[in-house]
């Protein structure tokens, strides 16, 4: 995930996007408070489809935190899981002189590769567009246009995406590219929130919860999904230049639940 939203915009887009930012920066729900709402337990559980599927990510990390349980579940179901990744999370740690962004995009690449290959994910279902980070909305057209390709060249009968409320603006414009995208191919989408879990709280009436489906994991599979967050260096130890951590373990305490969760759309809503 990147770390910071760019500045050089419109005043007031760039104003949304630090409040934004701002949201993510200050201090979030804990995971005892998600644990302890009795209002998730009215979340049904998500019928996983047969046949191949698109998991689309922003930055490398993002569809293992979001969807990598279940997408490893596919996977050993003997289904194609193919994987999309829009950035090379070059942005993550800006102004490093340990990692500058070609060499963190490069880091970045290969902690994915590893991560999938822990999942699981065949190495030849997978595919970059090597967008610039932060900048997902400028290439969103672009995008949309990839992910409708590879939907019907891959056979997907769903594609899975970043949730396009999640305050973090590279994954609201992955989600508006899939949704056009999903829509044009007539498949049913499937959002995953990432960030919404630090933001919101129980309740939040910025949230469809009437959509929010969700899937289960196995000890099994949480393990693996663990095992598989664990390759992203970058992004949960700090840099010696960037002593502050992007993905802290009260953050992480999100995604390793013995569920993930996705918002319906499409017909599957």
């Amino acid at each position: 995930m990147a770390e910071r939203p760019a500045t050089d915009l419109p005043r007031p887009l760039a104003a949304d996007r630090q409040r934004a930012a701002d949201a993510i920066d200050a201090a979030g729900t804990a995971e005892e408070v998600w644990a302890a709402w009795a209002g998730r337990e009215r979340w049904s559980e998500a019928v996983l489809p047969n046949g191949p599927v698109l998991v689309v990510a922003a930055h490398p990390d993002d569809e293992v935190l979001g969807f990598g349980g279940t997408a490893s579940r596919l996977a050993a179901a003997g289904q194609q899981v193919h994987v999309l990744t829009l950035t090379d999370g070059e942005g993550s740690h800006p102004g490093s002189r340990v990692l500058p962004p070609p060499e963190l995009a490069r880091v970045r690449q290969g902690e994915l590769a590893e991560a999938l290959d822990v999942l699981g994910l065949d190495s030849a279902f997978r595919y970059r567009m090597g967008i610039a980070d932060t900048r997902v909305d400028e290439a969103e057209d672009l995008v949309a246009a990839r992910v409708q390709q590879l939907v019907r060249e891959t056979g997907a009968g769903l594609c899975v995406a970043p949730w396009s409320g999640d305050l973090h603006a590279d994954h609201e414009a992955a989600g508006r590219a899939a949704r056009t995208a999903a829509a044009a191919a007539a498949v049913p989408l499937w959002q995953y929130p990432v960030w919404m879990w630090h933001w919101a709280t129980p309740g939040d009436a910025r949230v469809p919860w009437d959509r929010l489906r969700r899937l289960p994991l196995t000890t099994e599979l949480l393990n693996r999904k663990k095992a598989a967050v664990r390759c992203f260096r970058t992004q949960i130890a700090p840099l010696a230049d960037h002593p502050g951590v992007v993905l802290p373990p009260d953050e992480l305490d999100h995604h390793q639940r013995l569920f993930e969760t996705v918002f319906l759309e499409g017909d599957t809503a």
